[in-house]
């Protein structure tokens, strides 16, 4: 990227930073292709802030992180602009407005879940998500599955997740050994290009990253630290505050890549939630602007509020939701205060980017696991599992099928593929669905 420096006509004062990524913060819906959309056309088309190739560059390194892509271009974008200032500043302009949406939501929906009306609203919601997320699997395979190598994986991960129930940091990280040791011999088997001959940049100090990497460890682990020592290991804010650190670390592929392994254990593992709550969590963070990894705030909002010793559960659910946003997004700027002065050097390391092309692979077939792990639950009332010679296959109580819950997302599909509409646009009219099926 072309380094600014003070007085350059190019470089926005503080204020107008802060006005922008505001605004940005606020307007931030559709997930990471709306927001990516929009900075693009606020920061590169209307301003000029940033050129079109030093945009694309900084988006493909933060595909390289863990965490939601579209916050973390916003923090680089403000970091290069405005220093530390300002990649604080716009990375967490990007966060507050959903995070305290999400909240109000979230409260609102522990007053209003057992109303028949919410009930058939999210009923709606529930339904439309289904055909959003089989919207992202085939945007991202489009984009992700250039060869058969990485089909191959793609399929690989499905069925290690879907019929084995392999853990999700397990198939990930081993996409990503695999493709690091295949591109020492056979990039092309990855579509990574070979820029041996291009000019290495300089390498970065790295006295400054280990303090960097300090500094925003400790500030990540400090909440953690304080419930550590007033309420022990056994209280649920505890687990939650270390859940989602972890989750924090594999989240690469962006929020829908995760979601299947952190419904997988909020429901089943620690029991915080049924799955048709995860659901509507999701669908949730759907309506919200900002990262869509703002569900996770909903999760820990509920998981408090049920276990809410010795605090009350309101008071216990306020203190779930910071946590989880806390540990979900403080390593978001740990990673690029870390790694941004490296970013020149990187695009030349191929083996690390064969590694993360086999990673984003692998996605496609995490992706597909939700999809089918959100079929099950939002489309039938009953769903068992199927165990033999290794197997863990979900399996649904046909009689208990919803045909309400099928129809609206048929037409979900409709209006998303066939007529093209916005995802907002199909979420409002999937919940008036439910409502009219409700009262039916």
């Amino acid at each position: 990227m072309t380094d600014l420096k003070a007085g350059d006509p190019a470089l926005p004062a503080f204020p107008e930073l802060i006005r922008v990524f505001a605004r940005i913060g606020v307007l931030s819906f559709g997930g990471p292709a709306g927001q990516i959309a929009l900075m693009h056309r606020e920061l590169v088309d209307e301003r000029g802030w940033i050129g079109e190739q030093d945009y694309l560059h900084a988006l493909n390194f933060c595909h390289l992180l863990p965490g939601p892509e579209a916050q973390q271009l916003a923090t680089y974008i403000g970091w290069k602009l405005h220093g530390l200032r300002g990649g604080l500043a716009a990375g967490a302009l990007f966060v507050v407005p959903g995070a305290l949406v999400m909240l109000a939501l979230s409260a609102l929906y522990m007053v209003a879940a057992d109303v028949s009306w919410f009930s058939a609203l999210f009923l709606g919601i529930k339904a439309a998500v289904l055909a959003i997320i089989v919207q992202a699997l085939l945007r991202i395979a489009g984009r992700a599955l250039q060869t058969g190598f990485k089909r191959a994986l793609a399929l690989l991960a499905f069925v290690a997740l879907f019929a084995f129930n392999l853990p999700f940091p397990v198939v990930v990280l081993g996409a990503g050994l695999v493709g690091f040791l295949v591109a020492m011999r056979r990039p092309d088997l990855l579509a990574v290009q070979n820029e041996e001959g291009a000019m290495l940049p300089s390498r970065p100090a790295l006295r400054p990253m280990l303090l960097t990497i300090a500094a925003w460890g400790i500030v990540w682990a400090l909440p953690l630290v304080a419930i550590y020592a007033t309420l022990g290991e056994g209280h649920v804010l505890w687990k939650i505050g270390t859940f989602f650190s972890q989750l924090a670390v594999v989240t690469f592929g962006g929020a829908y890549a995760v979601l299947a392994y952190m419904a997988q254990q909020a429901v089943q593992g620690f029991g915080w939630l049924s799955a048709g709550e995860m659901a509507d969590g999701l669908g949730l963070a759907e309506t919200t602007p900002g990262p869509l990894i703002m569900v996770t705030q909903f999760v820990g909002f509920l998981a408090a509020y049920r276990a809410p010793d010795p605090f009350s559960p309101w008071v216990a659910g306020l203190l779930g939701a910071g946590l989880t946003t806390w540990v979900t997004f403080a390593p978001c700027f740990l990673w690029i205060f870390t790694f941004a002065p490296w970013i020149d050097r990187l695009r030349h390391a191929q083996r690390l980017k064969g590694g993360l092309a086999a990673i984003t692979a692998s996605i496609v077939g995490v992706i597909a696991n939700l999809s089918v792990w959100f079929a099950l639950h939002v489309l039938f009332a009953r769903v068992g599992t199927m165990a033999s010679w290794g197997l863990h296959v979900p399996v649904p109580n046909w009689s208990s099928f919803d045909a309400r819950a099928g129809g609206i997302a048929v037409l979900a599909a409709v209006l998303l593929f066939g007529l093209r509409r916005s995802v907002g646009m199909t979420l409002a009219v999937s919940a008036l669905a439910g409502l009219v099926l409700g009262a039916v």
